[in-house]
């Protein structure tokens, strides 16, 4: 029987490294033979007898026979234990892990790093929409949109949405459709400079407060605006096309030379136009200008001294008065006419509210006109070389209820009917604005006392006026509120009355300088200059 036990022995220590490796998986047939108890009688003894051993049933006493019990690894590897097995081994790697960790980790505390993003060579823009972009460029001041305009072409775009007025010196680039489609929101514009044919290189630049023109050395004529230094008629009417169909939202359009087909399509592809200056018009381009029903205000040069030379008559004015009846106000400046043209005018705009006449030829009786326009509230003469020379009977001369302010600026006074006339028509005004009037004497000013309601008076450079003759006026008018003179040199100080000086100690606003020579006088006064020798000069 020894040599079997030495066999049982080695066979179990053969098969021990499989039951040993933990993990490579046993036999499945081994594995349910291990499972049933090998021992029925004694279920507490659940562990297999060695093979070989024989036991004898009929024996109660019978013990096991003695063998070797099977490995812990087998008890592990059941079917009941593998979940178990599985979460001792996650814990194993899991604390593995922890301990890498630790052994990388600094032994001093590390300070708290900032972290710095290098956006040189992005463009951060690029995030950012069309709108958000454009609602931060349009936060800018307007003399930054053109630098911004060359960053890019995204910007340029942008950019070019934000511009609201230009005023177009090519008239190339209008013609080419570059001007609509860069500034698409354009709502003031003035092609009157593009429209004029001139070398911007010549030596000469003609300026006027109205236009302005670029001229040679050997220029001969008459006038400085030729037919030939302006563009045909069909090409400012097509541009102008162009140019109402790509900024649909136009409110103010400057332009010289237009016809009645280039206004019209203006009228029609322009709904909002509000304002409107027109250069060399007749009284045929005005009728373009009627199917404007929106204008409010009209600027009408008809004649430039020097420049060129167009008539608007009372049949022009006939008609913008029928087609534009919602003007507020209204500048005829170098045009023709007369009373009817300005009755037209008074009776079918009845919301005008301020007129300008400047360089006026109208015929004799204007004036009188005047009275039908009811709600005019302002009425300025500029550089007229005659108000009305004949304005009339003065029982039917009328006057303006609603004037208030009267602004006269380089006029000439030349006769006492026409001044009489003029502040007869505004006995209701309340302002009075006396600026470079050539012949405004004592005997001409006097006439301004028939104006009961004034409260202000200017006088400036306004030569023959004396002291007297403005005392005479200005003592009559007891609503007198503000005071000024200035520049009038037959008006002195030493002439002043005690009354006249009384007045100006009540006025709210007071302004007195009518010498310019004491007004020079004053300035150095303290400093030496004009005096002989003086602080300056000593003897050495």
């Amino acid at each position: 029987m020894q040599p079997s036990r030495t066999r049982s022995s080695r066979s179990s220590k053969e098969a021990e490294p499989d039951n040993i490796n933990i993990f490579r998986i046993s036999n499945p047939k081994t594995q349910e033979a291990e499972e049933k108890n090998p021992n029925p009688e004694n279920p507490h003894f659940p562990f297999p007898s060695s093979p070989n051993a024989k036991q004898n049933p009929n024996n109660k006493n019978n013990k096991p026979p003695l063998g070797r019990p099977s490995s812990w690894p087998n008890h592990w590897f059941k079917k009941d234990n593998q979940k178990t097995l599985q979460n001792i081994v996650l814990k194993m790697q899991l604390e593995s892990l922890v301990d890498e960790k630790q052994k990388l980790k600094p032994s001093t505390p590390s300070k708290k790093k900032t972290l710095i993003l290098d956006f040189t060579n992005t463009d951060v823009t690029c995030l950012l929409s069309d709108e958000i972009l454009l609602q931060i460029l349009s936060k800018l001041p307007v003399y930054q949109f053109k630098p911004n305009s060359l960053v890019c072409k995204r910007w340029m775009f942008l950019t070019g949405r934000l511009f609201r007025s230009v005023k177009l010196l090519d008239w190339d680039f209008l013609e080419s459709g570059r001007l609509v489609s860069r500034l698409p929101n354009l709502t003031d514009v003035d092609i009157t400079k593009a429209c004029l044919v001139s070398r911007n290189n010549a030596g000469i630049l003609l300026t006027h407060r109205l236009i302005s023109i670029h001229l040679d050395s050997d220029f001969d004529g008459d006038c400085f605006i030729r037919d030939e230094n302006l563009l045909s008629s069909k090409v400012i009417d097509l541009g102008l096309g162009n140019l109402a169909r790509g900024c649909p939202n136009l409110r103010r359009l400057v332009l010289i030379g237009a016809t009645e087909l280039g206004l019209l399509s203006v009228a029609e592809e322009c709904p909002t136009l509000q304002e409107l200056e027109l250069h060399h018009c007749t009284d045929q381009s005005l009728r373009g200008i009627s199917a404007c029903h929106n204008l409010q205000i009209v600027k009408l040069i008809g004649s430039v001294h020097g420049f060129y030379n167009c008539g608007i008559t009372d049949i022009g004015l006939t008609i913008l008065a029928h087609g534009c009846k919602r003007l507020v106000k209204l500048e005829l400046s170098g045009c023709e006419g007369s009373y009817d043209g300005i009755r037209a005018i008074g009776q079918c705009c009845q919301m005008l509210e301020e007129l300008t006449l400047c360089n006026h030829r109208m015929d004799d009786g204007w004036i009188a006109a005047l009275s039908f326009c009811g709600n005019l509230k302002t009425l300025r003469l500029q550089s007229c070389k005659k108000i009305d020379p004949i304005p009339g009977p003065i029982e039917h001369l009328g006057s303006c209820p609603t004037l208030e302010r009267l602004h006269l600026q380089q006029c000439q006074f030349r006769d006492k009917e026409s001044a009489n006339a003029l502040f007869l028509v505004c006995v209701a005004v309340k302002e009075i604005v006396f600026q470079d009037c050539w012949g405004l004497d004592s005997e001409m000013f006097s006439f301004a006392s028939t104006c009961r309601r004034v409260k202000s008076i200017s006088l400036e450079r306004c030569s023959m006026l004396t002291t007297e003759g403005l005392e005479s006026v200005v003592l009559s008018w007891a609503n007198l509120q503000s005071l000024r003179v200035v520049s009038c040199n037959h008006i002195k100080d030493s002439e002043v009355t005690p009354a006249l000086s009384s007045l100006f100690s009540v006025l709210k606003e007071f302004t007195w300088r009518p010498d310019s020579r004491s007004l020079l006088t004053s300035s150095l006064e303290g400093t030496g200059v004009g005096k002989k020798g003086g602080r300056f000069f000593r003897r050495v």
